[in-house]
């Protein structure tokens, strides 16, 4: 007999900016982009780009992971697929 319990699954919250009609969300990772008010804005990496590159005072908050970050920075500044 164990006491150990299973484990939880728990999903991620969606992006906040997806439109249910017209989904523009790309990317799977979550943002986590946090304002000079504390506010966080979970959003993709698509969307957490458009709104970096346009509010600087937003900054990645340590939930997100570094893969979100990279995701962000590719849809920023176009980082084609290319890996070495």
């Amino acid at each position: 007999m164990s006491n150990a319990h299973p484990p939880r699954k728990s999903r991620a919250p969606e992006c906040e900016a997806r439109e249910a009609e017209r989904p523009t969300c790309d990317g799977r990772e979550q943002v986590v982009l946090v304002g000079l008010d504390g506010f966080e804005r979970w959003l993709c990496p698509a969307h957490a780009a458009a709104l970096w590159l346009t509010d600087p005072t937003l900054r990645f908050s340590a939930k997100t992971r570094p893969q979100a970050i990279t995701a962000v920075m590719q849809q920023a500044f176009g980082g084609g697929g290319e890996r070495r």
